[in-house]
């Protein structure tokens, strides 16, 4: 069966998944974000096959989450601004794992290197800094949707009404 193309989609988390739902992508970008650069160090790191690392590595390269750049007689990957920017996202996903599913609790701690405190992306919370909950949250269609979407909403809109 053919591999859905999500890239076109009209939802976000279908697009991101385009770029990191692809087994292992997730987890190279944990070690990128550990400080891991190179190619063998992620192999050893993660202790994938060498052939599908190199697919993901180019992949992530291909959708500008890393760069491969020349380092000595071999190449190093390093963070993009667009890799950079998953930062949040990776950080509560983490932040989600270790609260169900670390009986023991976190393998790994993320402090700030400043102040040695734990670092957390602080849950959703609206403009008058009360905490949003799904239902507490009304969606509306964007500059980007199309007529699918918008009708999606509407009906949603009325449904709710």
């Amino acid at each position: 069966m053919p591999r859905t193309d999500f890239s076109r989609m009209g939802c976000p988390i279908a697009r991101s998944m385009e770029v990191l739902g692809e087994r292992w992508a997730i987890l190279v970008m944990r070690e990128a974000f550990y400080g891991t650069t190179r190619f063998d160090d992620f192999a050893r790191h993660l202790g994938i096959a060498s052939n599908i690392l190199s697919t993901r590595l180019k992949e992530l390269v291909e959708h500008g989450m890393l760069e491969r750049v020349p380092e000595g007689a071999r190449h190093a990957y390093r963070l993009t601004e667009k890799g950079r920017d998953f930062f949040p996202a990776f950080l509560a996903l983490k932040q989600w794992s270790d609260r169900w599913m670390a009986p023991n609790g976190p393998a790994v701690r993320m402090v700030d290197r400043t102040t040695g405190q734990d670092i957390a992306v602080p849950p959703p919370a609206g403009a008058d800094g009360r905490p949003l909950t799904p239902e507490a949250v009304r969606l509306l269609p964007g500059p980007g949707a199309g007529e699918a979407m918008r009708r999606r909403l509407a009906l949603a809109e009325l449904a709710d009404g």
